[in-house]
């Protein structure tokens, strides 16, 4: 007799999504090397090579640079700012684990997922763009398939740069403030990363789940080599 599948309500509460089950994931909270990007010189400086040296200090995350909890703890008005973070080569969940079949088969796919990036963002991985983002309180999964293939077993250098305009009147704030320092009922700014961020392996075609509802087809990964 099959053994029954693990239930999202046997999990260990570490996964991201409790209402979801995932035999591969790892978590990237936690130390990444960070910089602030004072003159918006990143890009044309190319800061998201694996071997730049711009990052010049250690950011906790999901922990924004604001909060004391990062490391960071500067309020003042941040604009851009970068994130880096090897993943060593037995932390990307291997390809195939997400069928159950421990190789690549093909049939799997590795997924990156960011709780929350404020407000706009682009990813690399080892130097390639691999996806960008505008929205500073949704959720959003970039496919890593092809990133993870061209490491070959090897370690892999993800880089995030986050955009977060503090006097763009136009780009949701809630009750951040918009002056350097708080006044009144405003609050002191959230910039880049503020909620978990996580590696997966998944099938290739896989069905997403939130807040009981369910897409039908599944999907398929972004990636066209899985």
């Amino acid at each position: 007799m099959t053994a029954a599948p693990a239930r999202a309500t046997q999990n260990d509460g570490t996964y991201p999504r409790p209402q979801l089950v995932r035999p591969a994931w790892t978590d990237l909270c936690g130390a990444w090397d960070f910089a602030v990007d004072a003159d918006d010189a990143g890009l044309a400086e190319r800061w998201y090579e694996p071997g730049s040296a711009a990052f010049d200090r250690t950011i906790t995350v999901p922990f924004p640079p604001e909060a004391q909890a990062s490391g960071v703890g500067e309020t003042g008005f941040l604009g851009v700012v970068w994130y880096r973070r090897t993943v060593a080569a037995g932390d990307v969940p291997a390809l195939g684990c997400g069928n159950g079949t421990g190789t690549d088969t093909g049939a799997s796919c590795t997924l990156l997922n960011f709780g929350a990036v404020d407000h706009s963002c682009d990813v690399w991985a080892d130097g390639r763009l691999v996806g960008s983002h505008t929205g500073g309180q949704t959720p959003f999964t970039l496919d890593l398939t092809d990133a993870v293939r061209r490491a070959d077993g090897g370690d892999l250098t993800l880089v995030v740069r986050a955009v977060d305009d503090p006097l763009d009147v136009a780009q949701p704030r809630g009750k951040q403030d918009w002056q350097v320092d708080p006044h009144a009922i405003w609050y002191d700014r959230t910039t880049g990363i503020w909620q978990p961020v996580w590696l997966e392996t998944v099938p290739r075609c896989t069905s997403s789940a939130s807040r009981g509802r369910r897409t039908w087809p599944p999907r398929p990964c972004a990636s066209r080599s899985c």
